[in-house]
């Protein structure tokens, strides 16, 4: 089963404030370690806490992805 990745408004606004490089590195991580999986959440970590136990969190060299997993699509929230 393939994911469907979105980003929301303010991870696109984040994404085109860092470099290239990264934002590149950023997106490929997402479509070649994370799309292609039949469990999401086979990779990262969930956050803590009552009000944030249904968000996902993943590691990309410095930089933490924040998620919402949804049935069949991973909302990117906040880089």
């Amino acid at each position: 089963m393939a994911w469907t990745i979105e980003f929301d408004d303010k991870a696109i606004k984040q994404l085109k404030k860092l470099g290239d490089t990264e934002s590149r590195r950023i997106r490929n991580f997402l479509h070649t370690r994370i799309k292609p999986l039949d469990y999401a959440r086979q990779h990262g970590r969930p956050l803590r806490g009552q009000e944030f136990n249904h968000l996902w969190r993943y590691q990309v060299g410095d930089y933490r992805i924040i998620c919402d997993i949804q049935d069949q699509k991973l909302v990117v929230l906040v880089i």
